[in-house]
């Protein structure tokens, strides 16, 4: 019985190494689709509005999971609502992964 767990758990990962790689984040993909966020978070992803954050350089989970919040409902903000909601999954891994693969540097004050 062990081993039949065993089996269960190692096919149970080899699946989601094949599902992640089915759903793989594409940078150009989201460079493109980025034209439509431009206004606000601009192409390199920081911020052309006061009320827009800097998106550059966040990690792709958090981003993936505030565009999803966003295009739920549990979260809101009356641009990025409209916005997001004809995002598709893929739209969403894409444009995660265009923001966060931009590099910020940080420059501490003396």
């Amino acid at each position: 019985m062990r081993r039949l767990h065993q089996c269960a758990a190692a096919l149970a990962a080899a699946a989601s190494v094949l599902a992640a790689s089915a759903h793989a984040q594409d940078v150009k993909a989201g460079q493109r689709k980025a034209i439509a966020c431009q206004t606000c978070h601009g192409m390199d992803g920081l911020s052309r509005l006061p009320d827009a954050p800097n998106i550059a350089g966040h990690p792709a989970p958090y981003i993936e999971r505030a565009l999803r919040a966003f295009r739920s409902g549990e979260r809101r903000n009356e641009m990025m609502s409209v916005a997001v909601k004809t995002l598709s999954d893929q739209d969403i891994r894409d444009l995660a992964a265009y923001y966060s693969a931009i590099k910020v540097e940080a420059t501490v004050p003396e």
